[in-house]
Parts: structure tokens; C-alpha cells; sequence
């Protein structure tokens, strides 16, 4: 059993949920309490999120992680 680990970051808008919402439907869960920050080089509220999955098959460094 491999423990997969994904950030999940995004602008503070509703894409920021829908990624979440995306990669939990995928059966990853959540891992830890989200994070909020403001970007300064973008001027914009940052959101981010850890998420974690259990699969079946070996880590691999060359996986896509979001199509686990």
C-alpha cells in the first residue's frame, strides 16, 4: 500500500473548491487544516489544502498524482 500526498493550491475563488471538491470525489481526503496567505508577487489571497490517497500500486516519481 502506497500513500499518495498532493498541495492543492489556488486563487481565494470558487476554482479553489472545485479542486478540493474534484480530488475528494477522486477519493483522496483531506490531510490537515487549509492554509490562506496573501501573494505578494500576485497581489491576490492564495488558498491551500493537503490531501492524501492510499493506492494499491508502487510510488513512482513519474505518476500523475491528480489522475490517482
Amino acid at each position: 500500500m502506497t500513500k499518495l500526498y498532493r498541495l492543492l493550491t489556488e486563487d481565494d475563488t470558487s476554482a479553489f473548491c472545485h479542486k478540493v471538491s474534484d480530488a475528494l470525489s477522486k477519493g483522496w481526503e483531506l490531510y490537515g487544516t487549509p492554509t490562506y496567505a496573501f501573494d505578494h508577487a500576485n497581489g491576490v489571497m492564495r488558498c491551500g489544502q493537503a490531501v492524501t490517497k492510499d493506492i494499491s500500486a508502487d510510488y513512482d516519481p513519474d505518476m500523475k498524482l491528480g489522475q490517482q
